[in-house]
């Protein structure tokens, strides 16, 4: 797509768009194609800044996600491998007024994954783990997994751990499984926290509450747990409400290892003479 295809494709939006309705989608799109603006934009970053930086609390109406599309779509025919992933994920969620479908996730999520995207890689893991309009195939969500986790993918490398502990496709390994719980923690970066860190302090509190792969530790476990609902609380009040359930768990855990750690307090009564 050229500028001036461009251009005329926004323009074309722009004279079906309600701008009392979408006034931040508007004004982005305007500013776009103004001859006194200095903003610049690929369409791939177009496309991302509509879905996630303009009016958020509002659905997005036809004449814009086929415009989304469209954008997608050109940067991925011009190399750019995470356009059809980050299109799989507006698809995968049901977001900004598009159809919940996990068919057509999945088969964005491929188109990305064989031209080298690792998100799509991963979430493909995701899709094979949870069997999102597919048969459960552990084997294939462990491949993928493997793919990212290898790349740095705190997400991928926690869920490989999540498949020893279980025994999913691998032999059930529980102190492996810590290890790899442990090991997300110390590579942790500021960057992967938001997205990483809550689900796996909550893993790692599970952990030490039961004794799976380490010493059973309550004190610890109350630790980890607090951290998880800190981050975990963010998640959910930012949007992602999948993690309502893990938060609940890492709330319930404190309660558990309080309980815990009151049975080893010493039994015994202070008694005294008036």
């Amino acid at each position: 797509m050229t500028k001036t295809e461009l251009n005329s494709t926004i323009q074309e939006t722009l004279t079906i768009l309600d701008a009392e309705v979408l006034p931040e989608v508007h004004n982005y799109l305007f500013e776009l194609i103004d001859e006194d603006s200095d903003l610049e934009a690929s369409p791939f970053e177009i496309a991302n800044t509509l879905i996630h930086a303009c009016d958020t609390a509002e659905p997005l109406p036809s004449i814009v996600r086929d415009l989304i599309i469209e954008l997608f779509d050109d940067a991925f025919e011009n190399g750019n491998a995470d356009a059809m992933n980050d299109l799989g994920a507006v698809y995968y969620d049901g977001s900004r007024g598009f159809e919940q479908s996990f068919e057509k996730a999945v088969e964005y999520y491929k188109l990305a994954a064989e031209k080298g995207s690792r998100q799509a890689q991963e979430n493909l893991g995701y899709c094979y783990y949870y069997g999102r309009n597919m048969p459960v195939d552990y084997e294939k969500a462990f491949h993928y997994f493997a793919l990212g986790a290898f790349d740095g993918h705190i997400i991928s490398l926690y869920k490989i751990g999540d498949m020893y502990m279980n025994g999913y496709y691998v032999e059930k390994n529980p102190v492996e499984a810590f290890h790899i719980f442990t090991r997300c923690l110390d590579t942790m970066t500021d960057e992967a926290a938001p997205a990483c860190a809550g689900p796996v302090f909550l893993r790692v509190g599970n952990a030490f509450l039961n004794g799976y792969g380490t010493d059973e530790n309550p004190m610890n476990a109350l630790i980890c747990f607090q951290k998880a609902e800190t981050y975990l609380y963010d998640m959910v009040a930012g949007g992602q409400v999948m993690y309502k359930k893990s938060l609940q768990g890492a709330i319930d855990g404190q309660a558990k290892a309080r309980a815990k750690l009151v049975e080893s307090l010493p039994q015994e009564n202070w008694t005294y003479d008036d």
